[in-house]
């Protein structure tokens, strides 16, 4: 009843989708130049061969499976990958990360015209879902035509959860589009059986795999000699409301130990004009990384408003308080920072890494904080007493060694329906 339901209004809808798209478009977050992707008319032809669709919404889910991606394509000879993802960041990032043999192109909007032109152009052999993503026109295409599926890395929150049971029915016939789902945790895996998922695994999460987004070199050295000196720390991925409480801690622990240097590095960088004025608003003397070139040896606050650095930052701050943590976003991913040797902090809302900073907390590898306060309070620590800093990168060294190989475990579980679809790794 629902899914008809969809399906009709979806029908309709095309009008309202575009007048939706336009907005979002003058907003600056769509693409003008491929607007048509978004319709389903691709951009570029089908290459000859065999072809994965990997599909990741926005940039931490396209970060998760590049190492998949990488480890398909230099062990199935004449492989193609076609990567979609929804917004324009994340088009962007996969410009510069992704390997040869993959393409980019924007998933289609949900509209069952869009969907059909873009199934008809591409032709996927096998179809690989990631995280969360359920469109329903999609993936009952994806199903209609037969052609493998699968659902990884996925997560299912309490919260989500508790949503889908009112439309558990609507839930397992989409969730039964894929045939095999490899679960981020057990948790997750329980919790998606109990929707009607079928062939559920619970594989660990492939952001342990992933690797730390690169930093050149002269970059590096150039920011380095700009901070030398001073003891830095990274508030990484912040959401609106952040800001604030990252100026408030850094009133309080600059008192403490002066000369201190805050680096913001917003999650959405085109708010970084107006963070760095309401830090000036503060009284802080801000710099922007985009506008103003390299901090001062004045600048209190460092506002990294560029795309794809948040790895030069975190080789450069041995602190790291992780954004969307210290307001009900639930969290951005630790596992970056942690694996370049930061000691990693957050808030109380991290539910979209639940497991993740479960197992960062048991081997003493993160430090939870309820608030500003608090976090002003460990930041000093941490900044000041080298061991304890110590003990807490150490723990986080130890949980993603130990997690380092869920992509050997997924692709293991994935082998027998690519194999199916005729991508068989040599490897």
């Amino acid at each position: 009843m629902l899914l008809s339901l969809y399906r009709g209004l979806t029908q309709i809808g095309g009008p309202a989708v575009r007048l939706y798209l336009d907005r979002r478009r003058a907003a600056g977050k769509e693409d003008s130049a491929r607007k048509a992707e978004r319709f389903g008319t691709a951009s570029r032809p089908r290459p000859a061969g065999p072809l994965l669709w990997v599909h990741a919404a926005s940039v931490g889910e396209a970060n998760s499976v590049l190492v998949l991606i990488r480890r398909l394509l230099e062990e199935t000879p004449g492989l193609t990958v076609l990567m979609t993802t929804v917004t324009v960041t994340s088009a962007e990032l996969m410009a510069r990360r992704l390997p040869a043999g993959a393409i980019h192109q924007y998933v289609p909007v949900d509209l069952p015209d869009a969907v059909a032109r873009f199934l008809d152009h591409w032709r996927p052999d096998a179809v690989l879902w990631t995280e969360s993503e359920i469109w329903p026109n999609l993936l009952g295409e994806i199903g209609a035509r037969g052609i493998p599926a699968a659902l990884i890395n996925a997560r299912m929150s309490e919260r989500s959860f508790a949503r889908w049971r009112h439309v558990q029915g609507l839930a397992g016939r989409l969730l039964s589009t894929f045939r095999v789902v490899l679960a981020q945790s057990e948790g997750d895996a329980e919790r998606l059986r109990r929707l009607g998922a079928p062939g559920v695994v619970s594989v660990g999460n492939l952001k342990f795999s992933a690797e730390p987004q690169p930093a050149p070199a002269a970059a590096l050295a150039e920011l380095r000699d700009a901070c030398a000196g001073r003891p830095v720390w990274l508030h990484a991925s912040t959401h609106p409301g952040e800001e604030e409480i990252a100026a408030a801690v850094h009133g309080s622990v600059a008192a403490r130990l002066p000369g201190l240097l805050t680096f913001i590095v917003p999650r959405h960088p085109h708010r970084g004009e107006a963070i760095a004025r309401a830090m000036r608003d503060r009284g802080l003397t801000a710099a922007r990384r985009a506008g103003d070139g390299l901090p001062a040896p004045d600048t209190d606050v460092y506002v990294a408003d560029t795309m794809g650095e948040l790895g030069l930052f975190c080789r450069l701050a041995p602190a790291v308080c992780m954004g969307g943590s210290l307001v009900p976003h639930g969290g951005q991913n630790p596992v970056e920072a942690a694996q370049l040797g930061c000691a990693v902090l957050y808030g109380p809302h991290m539910w979209n890494f639940a497991e993740i900073t479960r197992q960062l907390e048991a081997a003493g590898g993160a430090l939870p904080v309820a608030d500003g306060g608090q976090l002003a309070d460990a930041l000093f620590r941490l900044l000041t007493d080298g061991e304890a800093r110590a003990r807490v990168v150490a723990g986080a060294a130890r949980v993603t060694e130990e997690n380092r190989r869920v992509v050997d475990r997924a692709l293991g579980v994935l082998a027998p329906l690519l194999g199916e679809a005729g991508i068989r790794p040599s490897a």
